[in-house]
């Protein structure tokens, strides 16, 4: 264990807000990046560094704007219903298409529609025409020498044509901001190389991550290889960046207060620290530097080696930066109202940046937060948007009205369907399936146990809940707990599956594990699901009738929320024993011992039946298809699914 002396101390943790700021008034713009040329064809996204003039008129004619013929308008002034004026070819007019240059002499354009021919040279009009009817005039659109477009403006696909037009075939603009990052560790596995992670090992993501965000806001970014954690290694990468030509450098892990995290004495080896620490979770660990000597003047950003926070760290510090530099505008992101699913605590002295899953319920929008651990890509794979707690906030309760700051478009939420219950690996097969149609649906999960569903739909907060709640008073699922927890509410029940439960052990069962009764014995690790789960509730019933007390089973009240997640404890040794289902347990090639038949029932307000998404939801359950493959899955039944289920049916027996 290092000493207190060998591991970083946090400087003041500051609004990110103000480490943009810092950033600002530390770099020298004009001096760090300078104007190009470029081609005006593949100018699209770039930022002029100059005003543009236009160099022709457009149209440079006078010019047709409608098939027909071009006419001088005094010739035609006598014309009237009944009354025509009489034209002679040549003279008189000239046939013309759209675009055609206006013979001289001609002022006007007659629709083609509204002239009667005579013969090959006599036409007849009944109607006047004004002076420049139907005529593009020199100059309509872009006159030559005025101002076509100003100083750093982003050019739209619209630009280039308005430049192509006015005859600009090249022009200057801002070189895009040049970006290098470096992903540190030890335990990092170079991606490239498509390794398989032993124990201790991770394979380098974040990389591509930073590369995709940075070049949707038209940088220039690169990454290098994972570099180990090593003082010199890390220094001679940076420099190494530099030399390149990249105006930042982004530094990858190792900017938190562990004893191998240099980022912070490399950037004052190369300069001085503008920040280290912003008062945002997950994110904390940024910090932000500025080169001086033979690079000087350059951007040192160390971002934080947790993914979510990692990309904190890019959204709220270093794009703001970076579109400041190329001189563009950062892109807010669309706001809504929606009522939060669940009450999700923080901890106050920090804002926290909470990721969502949304979707319309009812006539309103519904948030349920995802997992908050800043290691969880999932958690930005799954969200639609975020949303942030005030740092002067011990969090925020069940049914809050919040602001969500939208990751998709707005229109996207009516695809979404909302499911918050019990874990199922069907969960995932069905958003697949959903995803594969022709007007493709959305499903998200929170997954928070059979009595969390239940809650969530007592308060309105889902669309539908996953349960499998067995009362074995009656030997039936699920009824009785809709009876008791949700009284009065008008509930349909569809059946998903009937599954398998029972106990999951390492391939051979080394520990011997025969049954709920081995569950008390000293030398057997246990791993439970979470407080509410329908699992737990069936386990609790199988104890009570071994005549064991939780108190000894070992482990217990170590929890997680899904059978995927207690079946790789069990594969990884963290635990010699979980409960789940028999799907769990094949998919990480585990032994199983069979424990219970089990309903899993979806269960949704009667008034959802007529939602266009349930509609959908329904078809593809009732699908052979996809019955076919929920048994592929292993340990699932499928004589009820898709039927509505009513009380008392428990395994249809």
């Amino acid at each position: 264990m290092s000493s207190s002396e060998d591991r970083n101390i946090y400087l003041s943790t500051i609004a990110p807000a103000e480490a943009v700021q810092r950033a600002k008034d530390a770099l020298d713009r004009a001096a760090l990046i300078r104007p190009e040329t470029v081609p005006a064809h593949e100018s699209c996204g770039r930022v002029t560094s100059a005003p543009i003039f236009a160099r022709c008129s457009s149209p440079t004619f006078h010019a047709a704007a409608m098939d027909g013929i071009a006419v001088s308008s005094s010739a035609t002034f006598a014309a009237r219903e009944g009354s025509p004026v009489t034209l002679k070819k040549g003279a008189g007019f000239v046939p013309v298409n759209t675009g055609h240059s206006l013979p001289d002499g001609m002022d006007a354009v007659v629709m083609i529609e509204q002239v009667e021919q005579m013969d090959e040279d006599t036409v007849r009009i009944e109607s006047p025409a004004f002076p420049w009817q139907h005529v593009r005039r020199i100059g309509e659109d872009i006159v030559a020498t005025e101002l076509l477009l100003p100083q750093n403006h982003t050019l739209s696909p619209y630009d280039v044509g308005a430049l192509l037009a006015a005859g600009i075939f090249e022009l200057s603009v801002w070189e895009r901001v040049r970006l290098t990052f470096i992903p540190t560790g030890d335990e990092v596995l170079d991606f490239t190389a498509c390794p398989t992670p032993g124990p201790g090992q991770v394979i380098e993501s974040n990389s591509q991550v930073f590369r995709a965000i940075a070049a949707s806001w038209g940088a220039l970014p690169s990454f290098t290889a994972p570099v180990p954690d090593k003082p010199e290694a890390l220094r001679a990468a940076v420099a190494a960046a530099l030399a390149s030509g990249a105006h930042v450098v982004v530094v990858g892990a190792g900017s938190s207060a562990g004893s191998k995290d240099f980022t912070r004495s490399t950037f004052e080896s190369f300069g001085k620290l503008l920040a280290h620490g912003i008062s945002v979770m997950p994110g904390k660990p940024t910090v932000l530097g500025l080169t001086s000597g033979l690079f000087e003047g350059r951007l040192l950003v160390g971002a934080p080696g947790y993914p979510v926070s990692a990309v904190v760290c890019l959204e709220d510090v270093l794009q703001p930066i970076v579109r400041w530099l190329m001189r563009q505008a950062t892109p807010g992101r669309q706001k809504i109202s929606a009522r939060l699913a669940r009450k999700t605590p923080s901890r106050p002295g920090m804002e926290e940046i909470v990721r969502l899953a949304v979707g319309r319920v009812g006539g309103s929008y519904v948030a349920a937060p995802l997992a908050r651990g800043a290691g969880l890509i999932t958690s930005l794979t799954k969200a639609q948007a975020i949303t942030r707690i005030p740092a002067q906030s011990e969090g925020l309760e069940q049914d809050a009205i919040i602001e969500a700051e939208l990751l998709v478009p707005l229109a996207g939420l009516d695809s979404v369907l909302v499911h918050i219950g019990s874990h199922d690996n069907i969960l995932d097969l069905l958003a697949n399936e959903l995803m594969g149609l022709g007007e493709p649906l959305s499903l998200v999960s929170s997954h928070v146990g059979s009595m969390g569903g239940l809650t969530a739909l007592k308060n309105g907060s889902a669309l539908f809940a996953g349960c499998h709640l067995f009362d074995p008073d009656s030997g039936d699922f699920n009824f009785p707990f809709l009876a008791k927890h949700l009284p009065g509410l008008d509930l349909t029940v569809i059946n998903l599956a009937i599954r398998h439960q029972g106990l999951m052990v390492q391939k051979g069962n080394p520990k011997n594990i025969q049954g709920v009764a081995d569950l008390a014995r000293p030398d057997v690790n246990f791993i439970n699901r979470q407080r509410g789960a329908g699992t737990r509730i069936l386990l609790d019933h199988h104890l009570d009738k071994a005549g064991i007390r939780p108190e000894q089973v070992r482990g217990y009240d170590r929890e997680e929320y899904t059978h995927m997640a207690v079946a790789v404890n069990v594969l990884t040794g963290a635990a010699d024993c979980g409960q789940g289902i028999y799907a769990a347990a094949k998919a990480l090639d585990l032994d199983f011992m069979p424990l219970a038949r089990e309903r899993y029932d979806l269960i949704l307000p009667t008034a959802c039946l007529d939602d266009p998404r349930i509609q959908t939801l329904r078809q593809v359950i009732g699908t052979a298809q996809f019955q076919e493959r929920m048994r592929g899955l292993g340990g699932y039944d499928t004589p009820l699914t898709g039927k509505v289920m009513t009380p008392g049916m428990g395994l249809g027996k």
